[in-house]
C-alpha cells in the first residue's frame, strides 16, 4: 500500500507539532490513524491526538491487523 501524503509536520520530534484531524487543532500526542485513498494521487494522512483517539475509539494505523 503507498505511504499516506503527510498534512502535517512529517518530523516525530515531541517538541513539533502535528495537526489533529478530529479536533482540528495542534497536537504534541497526534499520531496516523487513518489515510483516504485516492485515484491518482497519493493517500492524504489523517493524524488523531491522544485525548481524540480515546473518545472515539481511533485506533492508530500500524496497529491495524
Amino acid at each position: 500500500m503507498p505511504q499516506p501524503t503527510h498534512t502535517a509536520s512529517t518530523t516525530d520530534s515531541p517538541q513539533h507539532h502535528r495537526w489533529c484531524h478530529w479536533h482540528k487543532g495542534p497536537s504534541e500526542t497526534a499520531i496516523l490513524v487513518d489515510a483516504i485513498e485516492r485515484n491518482s494521487a497519493p493517500p492524504i494522512a489523517l493524524y488523531a491526538c491522544a485525548p481524540c483517539r480515546e473518545q472515539r475509539g481511533l485506533v492508530p494505523f500500524t496497529d491495524r491487523p
